[in-house]
């Protein structure tokens, strides 16, 4: 098998949607024992307070509707939440519900991207 250079594997990444980016992070966390999550630095408190004071820190994504591909919204939500199916697709007939709450914003933009490829209608408060 021939070897990836780094090039390469940027260049695969950069053609990936969220969801299969998602699932990849998945399966190398589970292939070798590892965790994705960002260690904590020792001086982010002064980061924490400038961004306290530069907008929200914690925001909820809201699927306000399915549209017309509610098993690719199922997924979707499937894929965000860590739930299983059936608990996904109970979630998105609940329509208007929260998704996810006390997230990122950037978090929240992501899977708001990733649910309306899917072809929902999300809003993120």
């Amino acid at each position: 098998m021939a070897k990836l250079t780094k090039e390469e594997i940027v260049a695969a990444l950069k053609e990936m949607t969220v969801l299969e980016l998602n699932d990849l992070v998945k399966a190398v966390e589970e292939e070798f024992g590892v965790t994705a999550a960002a260690p904590m630095a020792v001086g982010a408190a002064p980061v924490e307070e400038e961004a306290a004071a530069s907008g929200p820190v914690d925001v909820t994504l809201i699927l306000k509707s399915v549209g017309a591909t509610k098993v690719a919204v199922i997924k979707a939500v499937q894929a965000i939440t860590g739930l299983g199916l059936m608990d996904a697709k109970k979630l998105v007939d609940g329509a208007p519900c929260n998704i996810k709450e006390h997230i990122s914003p950037v978090e929240a933009e992501e899977h708001k991207k990733a649910l309306e490829a899917a072809g929902a209608e999300v809003e993120v408060k």
